[in-house]
């Protein structure tokens, strides 16, 4: 449209012959009312803008871009019920009646396998204290299905949830036997051929194999280069087998993953729904250790948290303790238990009104939560 640009959406109507004028009021001419339909050519300019930049802000709302947008998931309280049913069962042991909150947090991906995020995504998340963006391999290793995440998430979960039972009936008087298995043999690791994954350890170099911590002692104790004699039960049948070893940094090793199983003289059973992975596991375990113990454990109040439940006790850090933050307060919570280790990134980022004690051990979240319910939460250290 050049010029001065007059917008119509149909010609102007026939009055008579083709000789015979148009009425001067369509025409728009010299003495005539102003057409009201014109439009300056600024105005032509702006609207031209306007409509190239919907038209290119839609063209990259559909550009998939390799990030992925981590967002505050919901919390559930572990000592509550989920579809109807409790989250956490216990027979076999009297299970005490549970108030109060004990709330494992969660984060919500957008992107990874499948699914990809846009520049508006981006955008979004930029301006807010409660996402974040990364690189799309920083969270989902190349060539990774959607299908393995949520396996090895799932399979995360149900350890991390024997682990917190184990924790917790071994801190309230039960015996809990452990056996260690052989996890994994990856390739060019000196046991390779000779050990195998559900190898369950009887003995090393002699020494009755109790938990993880001795049969990795009695490997360590070997001269690097010699094997190391290791006693295991496949299929039900002690095996006595020579298993070479060699130096990693200074350290003898034979190079496998371990694995725990656990006897469990009580039947503990949690249901999480669809949410994977360990981090869960601080919460499980106190929540298995209130239902346990006669009385009130949280005096009713509304506690949330996060952290892996190692198997010597201690709290492991996690991802997304921002976003977890976030998800605490928006679902709730008042106190909110952080993994030492996650302490540099809680700061600057708590929302206001909720209070963040920090945990390094079961010791010390059993600790937290009974200040808390005796209105001492003040006296608790925090990530500041």
């Amino acid at each position: 449209m050049g010029g001065d640009a007059v917008i119509s959406t149909n010609p102007a109507p026939s009055v008579g012959g083709p000789h015979d004028p148009a009425p001067p009021h369509l025409l728009g001419g010299e003495g005539s009312p102003r057409n009201p339909y014109a439009v300056s050519r600024r105005s032509s300019g702006l609207l031209t803008f306007l409509f190239l930049t919907i038209v290119l802000s839609a063209a990259i709302s559909f550009i998939p871009l390799p990030y992925v947008v981590l967002q505050p998931g919901p919390i559930t309280n572990t000592l509550g019920e989920l579809d109807g049913k409790p989250i956490i069962e216990v027979k076999g042991a009297t299970a005490y009646p549970a108030k109060g909150t004990l709330d494992f947090t969660t984060v919500r991906v957008v992107g990874g396998p499948g699914v990809r995020v846009n520049a508006f995504d981006l955008l979004v998340a930029g301006v807010s204290d409660a996402e974040e963006v990364f690189p799309r391999e920083e969270i989902y290793p190349e060539e990774t299905t959607r299908e393995e995440i949520q396996q090895e998430n799932a399979a995360e979960m149900v350890d991390s949830q024997e682990v917190a039972a184990a924790i917790a009936l071994r801190e309230t008087g039960h015996v809990v036997p452990e056996r260690v298995l052989v996890s994994q043999v990856p390739e060019g690791s000196p046991a390779k051929g000779v050990l195998e994954p559900g190898d369950e350890f009887v003995s090393v170099a002699g020494s009755p194999v109790a938990d993880a911590a001795a049969v990795q002692s009695a490997i360590r104790a070997q001269e690097a280069g010699t094997p190391v004699p290791i006693v295991v039960k496949r299929k039900g049948v002690e095996q006595t087998l020579s298993v070479p070893t060699r130096d990693h940094e200074g350290t003898t090793i034979v190079g496998i993953l371990l694995g725990r199983d656990y006897d469990l003289p009580v039947d503990v059973t949690i249901t999480a729904g669809g949410v994977g992975g360990p981090s869960a596991g601080s919460m499980f375990t106190l929540a298995v250790y209130d239902m346990l113990t006669p009385g009130d454990l949280t005096g009713g109040k509304r506690i949330a948290g996060t952290g892996t439940m190692e198997p010597d006790e201690s709290v492991g850090p996690i991802g997304g303790i921002r976003q977890k933050l976030h998800g605490a307060k928006d679902g709730g919570a008042d106190y909110f238990l952080a993994p030492t280790d996650n302490c540099a990134e809680v700061k600057g980022h708590v929302p206001d009104g909720l209070t963040v004690v920090r945990i390094g051990s079961f010791d010390d979240a059993l600790g937290a939560v009974k200040a808390i319910a005796a209105g001492k939460a003040d006296t608790l250290p925090g990530c500041s």
